[in-house]
């Protein structure tokens, strides 16, 4: 083969590259992309599955109605398995090879923790739906949250213990390596005895433990009208019914981790109370909207966290249309303009990028059809 031949050759190879790079940039180009870091299997999977599918039932209606900037949006999805050293790589992976500009994630506050710092320095928008941990947006201006935070929920709870239950003592069960669980505990243990609540217990546990009855013992001995215990549902399921196996008779309260429980648990679990982010029950148009279009598309009722990732998908897509760019520094001016109302209530956020929204209250009753169900006892305002 002689030389011109290779040169002809070389040129044909490089001119065949340009075109394909031509036309990925094109195709890629009609098309914004945005990630979403969520717990689809593991302790909280029935959480990261549903959020992930609304998440994806918002982008399909925006597309439906023209998309983003006149583009169609294509949502990537990474399962971080409630693992934060996997939310990081997740992270890490959208940034750098799918380079989306903003990220809907992650699901629980110790992974969006893990990640925050790394998504401000990356120029990587972070909007959590259901991470409710105070610190989560400490880490910087392009960092917001689109669910309520734990000293505002626990705080909340502690005040509904005693203003609504007529509490005058507690008893706190929680765990010590988790920060939602110690988040919680700390905002309920100071509103309830700035109230003129008596804490009369606080026992702790690691997460992954099975037996809680040393704890319990104590609790009871203690004699507490309410027991609070912010944890995930998964656990909760296995307290509770050890609180009542060992004969104590007391209201257990909880948080929006308890979402699912009825799931989970027995009839030890009727007549305790929790707080959350919305009730499939309530007669709110815009709920019963979104419920019944869930429920067609997945033959299932939506859990909270599933209406959070709905409604922090069009408030990220709304922003960027508002802002006309995906670019993350001008999206974060937009997010700061959000004020409208969602499924959720309605949203604004106030200067450290949370949301000032209502807290519903939950109370677990057994159904007519014998099945554990909620019932909507009041919403709370900010």
């Amino acid at each position: 083969m002689n030389k011109r031949l290779l040169v002809i050759i070389g040129v044909i190879l490089i001119l065949l590259l340009v075109l394909v790079a031509v036309f990925t940039g094109r195709r890629e180009s009609d098309t914004i992309k945005i990630g979403t870091i969520m717990s689809m299997s593991g302790v909280v999977s029935h959480y990261g599955i549903q959020t992930r599918d609304a998440i994806q039932m918002a982008i399909d209606e925006i597309n439906a109605e023209g998309g983003v900037l006149g583009k169609k949006v294509e949502l990537l999805a990474e399962d971080d398995e409630k693992n934060p050293e996997k939310t990081m790589n997740a992270l890490i992976k959208l940034a750098t090879k799918d380079k989306v500009p903003a990220i809907i994630g992650a699901l629980t506050s110790d992974c969006t923790l893990a990640i925050t710092k790394e998504a401000q320095q990356r120029n990587v928008l972070l909007l959590t739906p259901t991470s409710t941990n105070d610190a989560v947006t400490d880490a910087g201006d392009l960092i917001f949250r689109s669910c309520f935070k734990d000293s505002f929920q626990g705080s909340i709870v502690a005040r509904f213990s005693i203003e609504t239950l007529g509490a005058q003592k507690a008893a706190i069960l929680y765990d010590m390596n988790n920060d939602y669980s110690v988040g919680l505990t700390k905002a309920f243990q100071e509103t309830f005895e700035s109230l003129g609540g008596q804490l009369v217990a606080i026992e702790s546990y690691a997460g992954g433990d099975k037996d809680f009855n040393a704890q319990i013992t104590k609790i009871k001995a203690a004699d507490p009208d309410v027991l609070f215990i912010p944890d995930y549902y998964s656990t909760i399921s296995l307290v509770i019914k050890q609180v009542r196996n060992q004969g104590l008779d007391v209201t257990m309260l909880g948080a929006d981790g308890w979402d699912e429980l009825t799931g989970q648990a027995g009839d030890e679990a009727i007549g305790s109370y929790y707080s959350n982010h919305y009730s499939p029950d309530a007669d709110d148009p815009d709920v019963q909207e979104f419920v019944r279009k869930y429920r067609e598309r997945f033959n299932v009722t939506p859990n909270a966290l599933a209406v959070l990732g709905y409604d922090a998908t069009y408030i990220l897509l709304e922003a960027m249309e508002r802002a006309g760019t995906t670019d993350p520094q001008k999206v974060k001016v937009a997010l700061m303009e959000t004020d409208r109302k969602f499924v959720t209530g309605h949203i604004k956020f106030d200067e450290q990028r949370n949301p000032v929204k209502s807290v519903t209250m939950l109370r677990i009753v057994k159904g007519e059809d014998g099945k554990l169900a909620t019932e909507y006892v009041g919403l709370v305002n900010p």
